[in-house]
């Protein structure tokens, strides 16, 4: 049953997404041919079985398995010990085989979920399937021309398509599933996960109904390429279909694309029934097979993932919003596991507070890259036991932190090259302070009798004194010592 909360002008939106995940395998999925187009002519890293020539004979790649594998363990369940290939028929220009090969009634995975955070609440949202599957080649269409040209340099790419339940009825539900299956096959190392190069393209499927247990009929909006996009079309087509059946019309079952400039879906085709692909079994690819050692061995591989990291983060007191700015990127994320694991935990948050404040936008304003972070874990370590240490201020240990990361350096020696070190030696600051108390003998009365306000004059005084340097902390306790407040 449908949660009230959803209606919609008296409507219950039911959304479904349909995933493509590019596997980052070196060839592609049937044939030894590169599988990376970006920098690529067109037509280029193509061969016959790309082209679909007759005689033209696949053979799987095993890359693609193992790493369909480990998708499988990262939504939370196996790999399928059995499962085949299928043929998939239907016409578009730059399908030459007339026919997709795919994965029909015997995925290699079944079931899984997703866990994720939809505004501050965890929710859960199963998954129906995944399977392996060969992508099509890529048609344009030149502005003012009559005609439309085709590249196949993607054709024959390995893709795992991942569906989910129609288990979604908003679009910050949309949303966060897309993000967080994103963020597990990134850190399960399956995809490069690059959306503008479009390794992950969702396929979002939405209908309305105003009765909770019966979905209406549903449209598929395809290739959307961000997150910002699952959430806007999720919106925009709910409100289109509300409007249309309103209006005493009936929701047509077809395929829309999506306009990023607008924020508005447009017709595309009509959209097929499962029916309408005369699938059958591939009669050239045998069927997968995998042993109970293989499926342990992928599952003995896998890293850690999003859910596991975030319990270790929060367990040292970082919020919601600084640990989804470190998972973004799993280098980071590990660095800091590195920096928990050797140092602990004070040190880890101390280090978790640089990564997702100053240097998230010396990051964003593209004066350092990720991977300079990354390299920089045991300075960075370093400086913060400098700043627990008291030998440098908050302030000073931001000003070195920029140098640490650009030139892989020890703080340190840039502290002290900067003049930022803090006089923490006792006898030094004992000195310093009485010569302060004695030059301002009211101030250090006041103190004396337990007017604690005018204290931090006094600290001001002993700062200047020390260019700077001294550490406020200790001078306060130097002042309360001499004064016996």
């Amino acid at each position: 049953m449908v949660d009230d909360k959803y209606l919609v002008d008296g409507y219950y939106p039911t959304i479904g997404i349909e995933c493509h995940v590019q596997l980052k395998t070196k060839t592609k999925l049937f044939a030894g041919i590169d599988n990376d187009a970006r920098a690529a002519d067109p037509n280029t890293l193509i061969s016959h079985i790309c082209l679909g020539l007759p005689g033209a004979l696949p053979v799987l790649n095993e890359k693609a398995v193992d790493l369909a594998s480990r998708a499988a363990f990262a939504l939370g369940t196996s790999p399928q010990t059995f499962s085949k290939f299928d043929r998939k028929h239907y016409f578009y220009p730059d399908l030459p085989m007339g026919y997709q090969i795919t994965q029909f009634d015997q995925p290699i995975i079944i079931g899984g979920q997703v866990n994720a955070a939809v505004e501050g609440v965890q929710m859960v949202f199963d998954v129906t399937r995944a399977h392996l599957e060969s992508d099509a080649g890529k048609s344009t269409h030149p502005a003012g021309k009559d005609y439309s040209l085709v590249d196949l340099n993607r054709a024959g790419t390995p893709l795992l398509e991942i569906v989910s339940e129609p288990c979604m009825h908003n679009s910050a539900e949309a949303k966060a599933y897309a993000h967080e299956l994103h963020l597990l096959m990134k850190y399960a190392d399956v995809s490069d996960v690059n959306l503008f190069f479009g390794n992950m393209r969702f396929d979002v499927n939405v209908s309305v109904s105003k009765d909770p247990k019966v979905m209406g009929t549903r449209t598929e909006t395809k290739n959307l390429n961000s997150f910002r996009s699952v959430n806007d079309a999720v919106n925009y087509e709910i409100k289109r279909q509300i409007e249309v059946l309103e209006s005493g019309e009936k929701i047509i079952q077809e395929t829309r694309g999506w306009l990023d400039d607008s924020g508005k879906t447009f017709s595309q085709r009509s959209k097929e029934d499962s029916h309408d692909y005369r699938y059958f079994p591939d009669p050239d690819i045998p069927p997968i097979v995998l042993t109970s050692d293989y499926i342990k061995n992928i599952e003995n591989s896998m890293p850690i993932l999003p859910t596991q990291i975030r319990n270790n983060f929060k367990s040292i007191g970082l919020e919601f919003s600084q640990i989804e700015t470190i998972l973004d990127e799993p280098a980071i994320a590990n660095l800091l596991m590195y920096i928990q694991d050797a140092h602990g935990d004070s040190t880890a948050k101390t280090v978790a507070n640089w990564l997702s404040g100053p240097v998230q936008k010396m990051v964003s304003d593209e004066k350092v890259n990720w991977l300079q972070v990354a390299e920089s874990a045991p300075h960075l370590s370093t400086l913060a036991s400098m700043l627990s240490e008291n030998k440098l201020s908050s302030t000073a240990a931001k000003e070195v932190l920029l140098d640490v990361i650009i030139h892989n350096s020890d703080p340190l020696k840039i502290a002290e090259s900067k003049n930022l070190l803090q006089v923490s030696d006792s006898g030094e600051l004992e000195k310093i302070v009485s010569e302060v108390l004695a030059s301002n003998q009211k101030a250090s009365q006041d103190v004396a009798n337990g007017e604690m306000k005018a204290i931090g004059f006094l600290v001001g005084q002993v700062m200047k004194s020390s260019g700077g340097k001294a550490n406020p902390g200790i001078v306060m306790e130097i002042i309360k010592k001499q004064l016996g407040a």
